[in-house]
């Protein structure tokens, strides 16, 4: 028996086994390094992520609480009037709440899901950069920081410096300006600059204090030194003055002893006036124009008296003499009013009176004003002023009587009274051919006036003067030392609302004494000097009289 062999099958190598084999151990790796790079990079916060401003993205938590801490600490710079200052974060109890932050900065880069989510994402590329703000959450002591803020006012703000004047020339020498920290608009800059990680200054916000020239006021203290520098005693007991200013425009005003009582005399012709005006439902007729001119301009008592009887009391003249007393109180000049007829000489005249209204005087000066006319500097100076808003505003008088005064006639008012050219008193203390609409009044011991001037820089003003001297028995005033004051007070007046014209001496045109109304030439004939003559009253241009 023979014995056949059969050849043995080699066996081939497991190159497939050992190549898979080796695929699953590359991924496996793969997958553990992306999951330690992954890992790795969860430790650290977004790279889009910033905390109140600074940016941490990449970062480990503590680097980026080093970095905010860092921005935060710096000192915010103010710029006081470009003088750097600055003021620490410590200094104030500024604290940063940065456990909260961090927190708020980790939840932010859990938002997108799960850990093994996120990881997927990261594995197939789907990672996106968010740029991402955490809010700040800091604070620090608010009174600190007015206390520091204080210090530095204390330090750096400047007072405005008081005026100098001169008394000759009338001239005020403005001081400087001053400034001053406003500390509550600085404190929320600051308190801004403090939040911000890269704007950490501060320009100081400046409040500036103007100088004494910018209000009446140094006009007020220029009056009174005039006043004591030629030895009248404003304030005294046997002399007083009393002035009242108002800027028509600022609506600012000086009201030195404005209160005070005094013999009104013909000045109380101003109320007469409006009251004419007031029931006039007409244009003015030659007759009335005539009239009220020659009781203005003229001061004519009779004229005066006829309006008041005929014209304004229906026949009755002690029922025209209360409806101008009425009147003149309800439009706020409490202490002025006329009880009696002026006495104008004529043979029939009638006399009595009518009983006063409560007035309430300043109570602690006595210039012994009339019983049956009196007014106050105040009183006439805020006549004028309403008359000067019916005017150009269509107020004042009209806002009291609505129905029964127009811009035109109160126009018509000022018009007629800036005809007056007495050459002395309220005009004497400006330049020649300045329109001022007034009206003068002076008896006994007491010169008063008061109107409007009207400078060709548009600063209109209010002036109302009125001096009283005890003369003892003689009973008259000495015109020749009382109305320089009030010109030369009218003077400083005038060169505090002209500044670019001023009058730095006194005129030397000024004649001894007030210019009469008409006079009377060598022939007997009548020669008009400022009334204009019956026929030719123009309320709207009271002196176009001249060129006819």
């Amino acid at each position: 028996m023979s014995l056949v062999t059969t050849p043995r099958a080699k066996r081939r190598f497991p190159f497939l086994m050992i190549f898979s084999m080796l695929c699953l151990v590359g991924a496996a790796a793969l997958f553990v390094n992306e999951l330690i790079n992954f890992t790795r990079q969860e430790s650290t916060l977004p790279a889009g992520l910033s905390i109140g401003g600074v940016r941490v993205g990449n970062q480990s938590q503590v680097q980026a609480a080093a970095l905010v801490e860092e921005a935060f600490s710096k000192p915010v710079t103010l710029y006081y009037q470009g003088y750097p200052i600055n003021i620490t974060p410590d200094s104030i109890g500024f604290r940063l709440n940065l456990p909260v932050m961090l927190a708020d900065a980790t939840a932010a880069s859990e938002s997108d899901g799960g850990f093994w989510q996120r990881f997927f994402s990261y594995l197939l590329g789907r990672t996106e950069t968010d740029i991402r703000n955490i809010q700040l959450v800091a604070d620090y002591q608010q009174s600190a920081l007015i206390s520091q803020l204080e210090e530095i006012a204390r330090v750096f703000d400047r007072p405005a410096s008081s005026v100098t004047y001169d008394t000759q020339t009338f001239t005020v020498y403005a001081g400087e300006k001053g400034y001053t920290m406003d500390i509550e608009a600085t404190a929320r800059l600051v308190d801004a600059a403090l939040r911000s990680s890269t704007n950490r200054t501060v320009d100081v916000p400046i409040i500036t204090s103007e100088t004494a020239n910018t209000s009446l006021s140094a006009l007020k203290e220029l009056i009174v030194a005039y006043l004591d520098s030629q030895g009248f005693i404003y304030d005294g007991q046997t002399s007083v003055a009393s002035v009242f200013i108002l800027d028509l425009k600022s609506g600012e005003e000086i009201n030195l002893l404005g209160d005070v009582a005094f013999t009104a005399a013909s000045t109380i012709k101003v109320p007469i006036l409006i009251d004419y005006f007031r029931l006039l439902n007409r244009e003015p007729t030659q007759d009335d124009a005539w009239l009220m001119a020659n009781s203005l301009l003229c001061s004519a008592n009779s004229t005066s008296n006829l309006i008041m009887s005929d014209i304004i009391g229906g026949g009755d003249i002690f029922r025209g003499i209360a409806d101008v007393t009425n009147v003149v109180q309800r439009l706020g000049a409490r202490n002025t009013f006329i009880t009696a007829p002026f006495i104008d000489g004529s043979p029939n005249q009638r006399f009595g009176s009518i009983a006063p209204p409560r007035t309430r005087p300043n109570p602690n000066y006595n210039t012994n004003p009339d019983p049956y006319n009196q007014t106050t500097a105040e009183d006439l100076g805020t006549l004028f002023a309403m008359i000067y808003d019916c005017a150009n505003y269509n107020s004042g008088l009209i806002s009291v009587y609505p129905d029964q005064f127009t811009q035109r006639e109160c126009r018509q008012m000022l018009e007629l009274m800036s005809g007056l050219e007495l050459k002395r008193l309220l005009e004497a203390g400006a330049p020649p051919n300045t329109r001022i609409a007034y009206k003068n009044g002076w008896v006994g011991e007491v010169t008063g006036v008061s109107g409007i001037v009207f400078p060709p820089n548009g600063r209109d003003y209010v002036i109302s003067v009125f001096i009283w001297e005890d003369t003892g028995a003689t009973g008259f005033q000495d015109y020749v030392r009382l109305w320089p004051l009030i010109e030369e007070i009218a003077r400083a007046a005038w060169n505090h609302f002209s500044p670019e014209m001023p009058l730095l001496q006194r005129r030397s045109d000024i004649p001894p004494t007030a210019q009469e109304c008409f006079t009377t030439d060598a022939a007997g004939g009548r020669v008009y000097n400022y009334l204009p003559p019956y026929g030719q009253v123009n309320l709207n241009n009271i002196k176009s009289w001249r060129r006819n």
